[in-house]
């Protein structure tokens, strides 16, 4: 193993380490003793042992078994190999930690609740593992399917809460649904980090003109596209330039309303960007 791959390797470690630590105290602390639950595995855990007063150090590992035969078809051995040790590392954690319940508040609970537990699971991800197996069922369904992972995952949710409220309590069930999108949200701040950065796609007849644009009241950097409107039912009409460019959300705005001075009429298409690597991207706070 080279110097660069045992770094890269070090790094997921300790990303995952620290995963644990935060996804425990998520549970520990805040969520297992009010008996709130969160979505996927990890609810289903915290339901069955709540429901017949299990140790979900123990249920936690054994109800991810059919998650992890499915992901054996779905996701390489490595990811699946670290995810294995992760769970097991987290029900080690969970078993040995001895946290006693923070507050009493509910609101408090599911807030920093998910908090702890998203930025674990969030960052666990960002290691190359899993400390919820579900998404493992939603690439599944993906792959064979066409189903977005979303909505796999949505549904299976929306049916665990369902089961909840029935077994255990609507409260109960609307508290661990507020936990999820707690939950949701901070592994996605996790991933994406601080400064979110959007991808526009420009077309316009007055392609020239907008990069200059860019060029003295933006400062930004383009990659400009050739290609040709007009397609649909009349057929290729002209040859044109498309613009693409990624921007922070703060930048996306100028852009727009630079590109409304110029041409009203320009086509934009925008989209979120979770990840960039090479080039160079002006930051959110730099000075010009």
């Amino acid at each position: 193993m080279n110097k660069i791959a045992f770094k890269d390797l070090a790094v997921e470690m300790l990303q995952v380490a620290i995963a644990i630590i935060l996804a425990s105290i998520g549970l520990k602390a805040f969520l297992l003793p009010n008996g709130f639950l969160d979505g996927g595995v990890t609810g289903i855990a915290i339901l069955l042992s709540s429901v017949f007063d299990l140790d979900i150090s123990f249920v936690l590992p054994i109800v991810s078994i059919p998650f992890f035969i499915i992901g054996y078809f779905t996701i390489t051995k490595r990811i699946l190999f670290k995810s294995i040790v992760a769970i097991l590392l987290l029900s080690v954690a969970i078993h040995l930690e001895n946290f006693g319940a923070v507050t009493d508040d509910k609101v408090i609970i599911a807030t920093f609740g998910g908090v702890f537990l998203g930025g674990g699971i969030g960052l666990a991800i960002r290691g190359g593992s899993v400390l919820d197996a579900s998404e493992l069922l939603g690439l599944y369904f993906n792959e064979k399917f066409g189903f977005s992972i979303g909505s796999i995952i949505l549904t299976f949710n929306l049916f665990l809460f369902g089961i909840t409220a029935i077994v255990i309590s609507p409260e109960v069930a609307m508290y661990s649904i507020l936990t999820y999108i707690v939950t949701s949200k901070a592994i996605d701040f996790t991933i994406q980090g601080f400064e979110n950065h959007v991808g526009l796609i420009i077309v316009s007849a007055k392609s020239a003109e907008i990069q200059d644009a860019f060029q003295d009241k933006i400062g930004q950097g383009i990659t400009v596209y050739q290609g040709i409107r007009g397609y649909g039912k009349s057929g290729a009409t002209e040859a044109s330039e498309i613009i693409h460019v990624v921007a922070n959300r703060i930048d996306a705005k100028r852009i727009n309303r630079l590109i409304d001075q110029i041409d009203k009429q320009a086509f934009i298409t925008e989209f979120d960007i979770n990840k960039t690597k090479g080039g160079k991207i002006r930051s959110l706070l730099e000075k010009r």
